[in-house]
């Protein structure tokens, strides 16, 4: 088949900071690619919202911009795949509008409701129904300080919906979800892969007000007149459920088999695993969800700041570098040559609380061991070891994997740079590997949307097929002194608690 006229399918990842948009053909690769920045706020501090028209108005530019690419026609896109940031909520009115600016992921103020609903529900039947405790970041608990806080505009809620949902609703004009994504909401049952009524009660919710769910790879809405109108894309052009952020990173890591591992490294970090069944940790230190394959699982652990820590980093410290084109670039050629354990400086990559494993809205960073001897380079250097260490308490908690002995799969922004995917390998004594695409969850978005295109038979033949890798790293001899720096890092969260 000529180029020209081969089929291709859509990725779209509606992230934090952006939207991400991949055109993607058969054989996995990527024709195109574009991305549409847009702003977050933060009304008071721990609160993090997103106006949702931003994200409609970036995707509708996105594909626009794809499809006036050369040879690249609305008639050749076969299928969308949708992606994005977890656990956000989206509240509609009956009439479909937005009622307040979506509470994202990494929004802080609902401590009080997380323990609320512990305390009605029981913590442990919690775990045993969703795979984790309630956490201030994901849905339930966003809903219920509406009803407490904000109580005129929580009783219009009509429909709840996450960011990517929102986006499908603009697309296709249908309130629908996928299993993965959703069992990010602390709503859904993960044995049955249904929405859980008692939970969905305890927010003052029902099944009407949640939408309709399916399996990743399953064709659930189609691109309506209105928004073909808007978007340039066909009517009737089929969209899948796809899944959230990290389950569709997944995906597009080959990680779709038990015993397989991978860690992403975005703003937060995550450590991912395949497995077969659900199985909730009672301790609620690593977390269980349905996966993006039909019927499967994984479980994940997260650390809030992880590039989000370096971001920081190259902000605060070297503000010298705001002209600079490439300053993370910079500071990473920097740092190289700074030896490891940046002579005994020590930091906590707790920016913004932590999830795993210190479930802490309240966790504060912290540099220990700064002297007059230390430079921004030293304080630099220590910030990407201490992501590593919190990357690493991550791997720690997935059970019964293959990790230790094989290798583990990296993507994400910093895992480009070889200095860190050299730090990683040391710091976590295993081999390192990072594929070719390194696109991420539009990625694995797509990916799925291959599969609802009849494009490839199943998620795992697809993810055997396209995902190869292109660097493999060894740890080196400077592994050797990490397990006793680890072992100091370690020993600082519990020495630190009281103090944040």
């Amino acid at each position: 088949m000529p180029p020209s006229t081969q089929p291709l399918v859509l990725g779209i990842d509606v992230g934090t900071s952006a939207v991400k948009l991949l055109l993607v053909a058969p054989d996995g690769k990527v024709v195109a690619k574009t991305s549409k920045p847009y702003p977050a706020s933060s009304p008071q501090p721990g609160w993090s919202e997103q106006n949702p028209e931003d994200w409609w108005d970036a995707t509708c530019a996105g594909i626009r911009e794809l499809l006036g690419q050369p040879g690249i026609t609305p008639d050749r896109v076969a299928c969308v795949g949708l992606t994005g940031q977890m656990h956000g909520m989206v509240p509609l009115d009956s009439s479909g509008q937005v009622i307040r600016p979506a509470i994202l992921w990494n929004d802080q103020r609902s401590h009080a409701q997380c323990e609320a609903l512990h305390a009605s529900l029981g913590r442990e039947r919690v775990i045993a129904t969703t795979g984790k405790p309630m956490l201030p970041g994901f849905t339930a608990p966003k809903v219920l300080w509406m009803r407490d806080h904000e109580p005129d505009l929580h009783a219009r809620i009509a429909t709840v919906l996450l960011p990517k949902d929102y986006v499908r609703y603009r697309l296709a004009g249908v309130f629908a979800s996928d299993v993965a994504g959703s069992s990010g909401t602390s709503y859904l049952d993960l044995s049955s892969r249904r929405w859980a009524g008692d939970l969905l009660a305890a927010t003052g919710l029902n099944d009407s007000n949640v939408p309709t769910l399916h399996e990743s790879p399953e064709v659930c809405a189609q691109i309506s007149e209105s928004a073909a109108q808007s978007c340039g894309l066909n009517p009737g052009t089929p969209i899948v459920a796809g899944a959230g952020d990290q389950a569709a990173e997944g995906v597009g890591s080959g990680i779709v088999r038990s015993g397989a591992v991978s860690v992403a490294v975005g703003t937060s970090g995550v450590a991912f695993a395949a497995t077969d069944a659900a199985s909730p940790d009672p301790t609620g230190s690593i977390h269980s969800y349905c996966s993006a394959v039909p019927g499967g699982h994984h479980v994940m652990g997260v650390m809030l700041s992880a590039g989000g820590s370096f971001n920081w980093c190259v902000d605060a410290l070297y503000p010298d570098l705001g002209d600079d084109s490439s300053p993370h670039a910079t500071v990473l050629r920097r740092i190289e040559p700074i030896e490891p354990g940046a002579a005994g400086l020590t930091f906590l990559p707790y920016l913004t609380g932590e999830r795993c494993p210190h479930p802490d809205p309240r966790a504060r960073g912290a540099f220990v061991g700064l002297t007059p001897a230390h430079t921004r380079d030293h304080m630099a250097r220590a910030v990407l070891e201490g992501v590593a260490y919190g990357l690493r308490d991550l791997i720690g908690l997935i059970p019964d994997t293959r990790a230790p002995s094989e290798s583990i799969r990296v993507t994400g922004g910093l895992t480009r740079s070889s200095f860190f995917r050299q730090l990683c390998a040391d710091v976590w004594n295993v081999t390192v590997t990072a594929p070719e695409a390194s696109e991420g969850a539009a990625y694995g978005a797509a990916v799925l949307a291959l599969v609802g295109a009849g494009l490839h038979e199943s998620v795992e033949a697809a993810a055997d097929a396209l995902v190869r890798d292109a660097h493999r790293t060894r740890p080196g001899p400077d592994r050797d002194g990490y397990d006793e720096r680890y072992s100091r890092y370690r020993s600082l969260y519990p020495a630190l608690k009281g103090h944040f």
